[in-house]
Formats: C-alpha cells, sequence, structure tokens
C-alpha cells in the first residue's frame, strides 16, 4: 500500500517567534487541515524522554493478566474510563452499522478538572507503581500542546489567536492509551484493529509507534495510505465536532488502524498514545464567523460539545447484542 503524504508542520516558531512566524505556522497548518485533515506536528517541545517513559509503563501494564487488569475497569463500559478490554468496542458502528469488534486493549483517563466527578472517576491501577505519576505528567504536557494548538487554529482560521480561550478554558481532555496485541488467530471478516471511522470531537492527538499494522488514512477518493511514523512527532487530526464548528473548512478525514501482515515473524504488538481533545462540554458549538457568509450558510445546527460526543461513543460501545 502507498504510503501517505502527511504535511509536516513545524511549530517551534508558533511557539517561540514572532507574530510573522506564527502567522506562516497558521497558513501551513491550516492547509494541512483544509487538504487532508491531518497534520503531522514537530517541534513541539513534549520531552521525547517523557513520551518513552510513558510508552515502556504502559507495554508493561498490558504485559500484564487480563485478570490484573479487568480490576481496572468501570462498571459501565460506557463510562469509557479505566480498562477497556478486546471486543468491547467498534468504532466502526458510528458509521457502517454491524461491525466486528476492534482487535485491541485501551486504558482511558479524563483531564483533571473531571477528577472529582463521581459518575465519571479516574481509574488509577496499582501496577506499574510509576504510571500514574508518568500519566499525569503526559497529561499536563498534552494539555500545554492542546492549549498551543487550540491558538494555531484559531490564526490558521483567520481568528484573534485567543478566540477559543472561553471554549477550553476547562477543556474535556480524554487520554486513551492503546494495545493492538499480537493476533494468534485470524481476524475476522472485516475486523480490524481499529475500524474504518471519524473522531467524535476536536483535534486528536496521536503518538504512534513503527510497529506493522498502523494508521492509514483514506483519500478524498476512498483510496487508503499509510500514515508513516515521523520520529518524534505527533500526528494531528479533525474530529467531526471540529469539522461542523468550521462548516467543513476543515475535513475530518476516514481513518483505521490496519492488521498486521500475518506472514510476518515476531511481535507485531503496537502501543498508541492518543490525546483526544474538545472544548467545554456544555459549551455550544456554532459555525466560525470566518467559516461562513451569504455564498456559504451555515450546514449545521448549533449543538452541544458534550452531548455531540457521548452520542457517537454510545454508538461506537453498543456490542450488548454480542457480549
Amino acid at each position: 500500500m502507498r504510503q501517505a503524504d502527511l504535511p509536516i508542520v513545524d511549530i517551534a516558531p508558533f511557539i517561540h517567534g514572532d507574530a510573522a512566524a506564527r502567522a506562516g505556522v497558521g497558513r501551513a497548518f491550516g492547509y494541512a487541515l483544509e487538504t487532508t485533515g491531518f497534520a503531522v506536528v514537530v517541534g513541539h517541545g513534549i520531552p521525547e524522554r517523557l513520551a518513552n517513559d510513558v510508552y515502556d509503563t504502559m507495554k508493561r501494564y498490558f504485559a500484564q493478566p487480563l485478570s490484573v487488569k479487568s480490576r481496572d475497569a468501570a462498571p459501565e463500559k460506557t463510562k469509557g474510563r479505566g480498562y477497556l478490554p478486546v471486543g468491547i468496542e467498534s468504532v466502526a458502528r458510528t458509521l457502517q452499522g454491524e461491525t466486528p469488534p476492534d482487535l485491541c486493549e485501551a486504558l482511558v483517563f479524563n483531564a483533571p478538572h473531571r477528577e472529582g466527578d463521581a459518575a465519571r472517576p479516574n481509574i488509577w491501577p496499582a501496577e506499574p507503581p510509576d504510571l500514574r505519576g508518568l500519566v499525569e505528567a503526559w497529561r499536563d504536557a498534552i494539555l500545554r500542546l492542546t492549549g498551543q494548538l487550540t491558538e494555531l487554529s484559531a490564526l490558521a482560521l483567520d481568528l484573534p489567536q485567543d478566540y477559543f480561550a472561553p471554549w477550553f478554558a476547562d477543556p474535556a481532555l480524554t487520554l486513551r492509551f492503546v494495545h493492538y496485541p499480537d493476533q494468534a488467530e485470524p481476524p475476522m471478516p472485516g475486523q480490524l484493529r481499529y475500524g474504518a471511522h471519524h473522531d467524535y470531537g476536536g483535534l486528536t492527538i496521536l503518538r504512534q509507534d513503527a510497529a506493522p499494522g498502523g494508521l492509514q488514512v483514506a483519500d478524498r477518493d476512498g483510496i487508503w495510505f499509510e500514515a508513516g511514523v515521523v520520529p518524534d512527532s505527533f500526528v494531528i487530526n479533525v474530529g467531526d465536532l471540529l469539522a461542523r464548528w468550521t462548516n467543513e473548512r476543515w475535513r475530518s478525514t476516514l481513518h483505521r488502524v490496519s492488521n498486521p501482515d500475518r506472514g510476518l515473524t515476531g511481535s507485531s504488538a503496537r502501543l498508541s498514545m492518543v490525546a483526544f481533545t474538545a472544548p467545554n462540554e456544555g459549551s455550544e458549538v456554532a459555525c466560525l464567523p470566518s467559516c461562513c457568509d451569504a455564498a456559504n450558510p451555515p450546514r449545521y445546527e448549533p449543538v452541544k460539545a458534550g452531548e455531540y460526543i457521548q452520542s457517537k461513543l454510545r454508538a461506537s460501545m453498543d456490542l450488548t447484542a454480542r457480549a
């Protein structure tokens, strides 16, 4: 399969540069999200050592027996917190109806503003013992990056740099560490590590590894391409809520995680570290003023951010018939 030529955007000049440098990065970032819906971001400033430490700790977590990991599962799977075992989710259901469960397991955490939410508390595993501290450090780093990308997005959309501040004063950030195990048995027909889907919220921030069976992106003609791995980078893509917000000026692009070649020898296990960003859950998302005019009126009615995303999550986890 051909490799996707995803745009690479160095955001260091935006973080450290003057107004002209920030504007230039904004143009490059906006062009990427208008044309492909994806950008590979470098120059982000998150220490690679932190990323590697989190990655290694998560590998140790997922290597534990299922009986141990299951202690970290949320009482209700649709809460989307804690440990989610293989077979609990099918993201392609949000587009295609009945589809096989995805071949992955995950450990999921909220941003700190929801830590006191009794209905959706974070579940912190006892092992490995350094996991919580590393996840909290990673969360703080991703929150900083989210703030930078939010300001960058405003410039890219011809808005004041602080335009999105009210919507992201209390952002809805979900950290999802996803493990794709070795596939000892052949997948069912149509079954993938992660089925073809659109993300649901704002910008998705992905740190992927180079294991076989990785991210694939569909172009406008529905042809699939492999997304290569750029060292020390994040893959950024647009979710459905953000596409609505921009009146589809920015693309929410179909993507999936493929199965590894069954002819390969050795481990093909894969671990991705994903952050799903979104505005405050109770905020209203309506077409941005820079994305509509008399010739291009708003295409969508306003929605509540949290309600919209939760409806997508419920659809992806509606596997009761298979339980």
